[in-house]
């Protein structure tokens, strides 16, 4: 998060958003044409057959015009959709909420919000973007996600920012982890042994813990496996979810036992014999 008085950017330089995007459209075509584009010039400078060569500017000149296509489609792209910063701006005892996007601003009354979010998004535990997310009666307005290349962002430091700001109104500013579908690759699954270590608990507890929080669990046959022990396989457990499940397991454990159910598992006191 950079603030600049009551402003929260998401994008610190239009040059390096615009040279990054615009790098892209020219690397994306490039990696999928150059294999061919070699291919054909070997080809053409050994025959030396007009056929071949002409074949060759046929491609170059695709190339070029999808890297073209793409730079134009990147650059619309981002000037209108993509939020460089929103700031809070107070005039005359009003609050409004300016949006600045790559060509122009906009203002907001804070009275038009209905709802702010703060979205994490989280591959296998990982955080791979934070955004900010503006509910209006007009629809919603996506910020960000913040150039997490510059710094590490706090979703809870922009949730309590935000709040710090948009009272009193009425408006509440929410926080959402998202952690999407499970991974495809079997390589990013956790084993059995993993799962214990993430969740700080013996190994023959694993499979109880993942039908309480409803961990997908699939038996995979390693490549190793598969060529010199066939019928060997592992089972192994969905990391997005085995994440979910870790923090789940830390809250409780961060929780103080209730009253009851301390006295339920304290040891009787023992009876002091009476003297008399």
């Amino acid at each position: 998060m950079a603030a600049a008085g009551e402003r929260l950017v998401f994008v610190p330089s239009r040059i390096g958003e615009l040279g990054s995007a615009l790098g892209g459209s020219v690397v994306v075509p490039l990696l999928i044409a150059g294999p061919l584009l070699v291919v054909s010039l070997a080809i053409a400078a050994f025959t030396g057959s007009g056929f071949v060569w002409g074949v060759l500017w046929l491609l170059v000149t695709l190339t070029a015009l999808a890297v073209v296509g793409l730079a134009l489609t990147a650059a619309v792209m981002l000037s209108t959709t993509t939020v460089r910063w929103i700031e809070f701006r107070s005039k005359d005892g009003v609050t409004t909420l300016a949006v600045a996007r790559f060509l122009r601003s906009s203002s907001l009354a804070l009275t038009d919000l209905r709802r702010v979010e703060v979205v994490e998004r989280l591959r296998a535990g990982r955080r791979t973007s934070v955004t900010v997310v503006l509910h209006t009666d007009a629809g919603t307005v996506d910020c960000g996600p913040f150039s997490v290349r510059l710094s590490p962002v706090d979703a809870r430091a922009v949730q309590g920012w935000l709040s710090a700001r948009v009272g009193p109104q009425p408006v509440a500013v929410e926080y959402r982890s998202d952690s999407g579908p499970g991974s495809l690759f079997p390589d990013e699954w956790l084993t059995r042994s993993a799962l214990a270590v993430l969740w700080n608990v013996p190994d023959g507890a694993v499979d109880e813990l993942a039908t309480r929080y409803d961990v997908r669990a699939r038996r995979y046959t390693p490549r190793a496996a598969a060529a010199h022990a066939p019928g060997t396989t592992v089972t192994l457990y969905d990391p997005v979810r085995a994440h979910d499940a870790a923090r789940q397991l830390q809250k409780r454990s961060a929780q103080p036992p209730e009253q009851g159910a301390t006295a339920a598992i304290a040891p009787p006191l023992a009876q002091t014999p009476d003297c008399n």
